[in-house]
């Protein structure tokens, strides 16, 4: 028996020596299975929420062009898009401002405060300074018009997945704007600011027509609840009847 155990094999004439260990050759089995693991990079997860259908399908088109983007989910209203959300956990939210049940705003402040990770580009034809201003409040990462080009969109869609902002240039001239001619004074928001999440999605129902019943139904509280939201509302915005609450729900985008 030799001490240190088996004598290493004589090599052949021409045959070439063992790399080291630890060592590297390019081909070698050892970096095939080290970028086997590694792998590629994860997809972009994204859910789309728009109340058009067609819209939904000329997204998920533009979308599937590229590799690195995946389509989890779609939806056209926005108290299914923070459902989904949650469900989901996509990277990236694309959402209208205009949604039914739950406006897009709205929706975008639910969805950012409970799943963390989640961002949201805001994707509308909506263009005044409030709602812009609104979006970025609820916490949107981008607001990009839809008469933006296929590729801006996914630009935006990937940019923002990695924690960065994408804006449409008008939003971003609009943006520069208000901090410049910002003086202080009263926000555009201040009275909108004043109603509860509760109030603002009781508004939005009273805003799409529907009688105490309906919105009952639809939030799962009691006509009567419905009714002291209603008679709260009045009394903070200094309302007094549904035709001024609707007047103001649009022209805070609470619907369009």
């Amino acid at each position: 028996m030799i001490e240190g155990g088996l004598p290493a094999r004589k090599r052949r004439q021409g045959e070439r020596a063992a790399p080291e260990h630890g060592s590297l050759h390019p081909g070698s089995s050892r970096s095939r299975t080290t970028a086997a693991v590694e792998g590629p990079a994860p997809r972009v997860r994204v859910l789309l929420a728009d109340p058009q259908t067609v819209v939904r399908q000329g997204l998920r088109r533009i979308l599937a062009t590229d590799q690195a983007i995946e389509i989890v989910g779609e939806t056209g209203d926005g108290r299914s898009a923070v459902e989904m959300a949650e469900r989901l956990q996509p990277d990236v939210v694309v959402m209208d401002v205009a949604l039914p049940e739950l406006n897009g705003i709205d929706a975008t402040r639910w969805i950012v405060q409970r799943t963390k990770r989640t961002k949201v580009l805001i994707l509308t034809t909506v263009t005044d300074d409030m709602a812009v201003r609104r979006g970025l409040k609820a916490g949107a990462s981008g607001y990009l018009l839809k008469a933006a080009e296929d590729l801006d969109l996914l630009k935006a869609v990937k940019a923002i997945a990695r924690g960065a902002s994408s804006f449409s240039p008008v939003v971003s001239q609009m943006l520069l704007r208000g901090y410049l001619g910002n003086k202080g004074g009263r926000s555009v928001e201040d009275d909108l600011a004043l109603l509860t999440d509760r109030e603002r999605e009781v508004l939005q129902h009273i805003a799409e027509g529907k009688v105490n019943k309906e919105i009952a139904a639809e939030l799962s509280i009691s006509a009567n609840t419905v009714e002291t939201h209603r008679k709260r509302i009045m009394e903070k915005l200094d309302l007094h009847n549904t035709a001024a609450l609707v007047r103001f729900a649009m022209r805070k985008r609470i619907v369009t």
